[in-house]
């Protein structure tokens, strides 16, 4: 099986408050506007982000936002939430994958250390680094906080497979 790289042109500025009904909405419209490009082909799409104290964090916008978004997270749960849409045509499978991170409690000093190490993650930390010094424990499946929820996207294959 082989596969391609197409990122979707959707615009991820949205007003939703709810962060699962965030990540289910963007993964959906991603995987729809590849599909239209792609006619007949399985088009999967995915969106992560984490919440953590009531607030909603992507992306950070700046150092200055990674420094407010990794000190937010000092010593708190947060829960990491990824939309996987699977689209071939008009016809969308999707689920949300939900983990619970514990992050320890750091010093400031350290904290902005580790601020600009992931400004391309939501949230502005990474766990590929099993001794990640922000993380002391995951609840869940380590691969949704990792990269994708790959028991999830075996789930919307099987589905989608049995529909055919």
């Amino acid at each position: 099986m082989s596969f391609k790289v197409d990122p979707s042109d959707v615009d991820e500025d949205i007003s939703e408050k709810n962060p699962r009904r965030l990540v289910a909405k963007l993964a959906r419209l991603k995987a729809l506007d590849v599909a239209r490009r792609h006619p007949g082909e399985l088009v999967l799409g995915a969106d992560t982000t984490v919440a953590c104290a009531g607030q909603i964090l992507g992306k950070p916008r700046d150092l200055k936002d990674a420094v407010r978004m990794i000190t937010l997270q000092s010593g708190r749960m947060q829960r990491v939430y990824t939309g996987v849409a699977l689209a071939k045509g008009r016809r969308v499978y999707a689920e949300v994958a939900v983990t619970k991170v514990y992050a320890r409690r750091l010093g400031a000093e350290h904290l902005k250390r580790l601020a600009g190490k992931h400004m391309d993650k939501a949230g502005a930390y990474a766990v590929q680094d099993r001794a990640d010094p922000l993380v002391a424990r995951i609840v869940g499946d380590r691969d949704n906080v990792v990269g994708l929820p790959m028991r999830v996207v075996r789930r919307l294959l099987s589905r989608a497979r049995r529909a055919k």
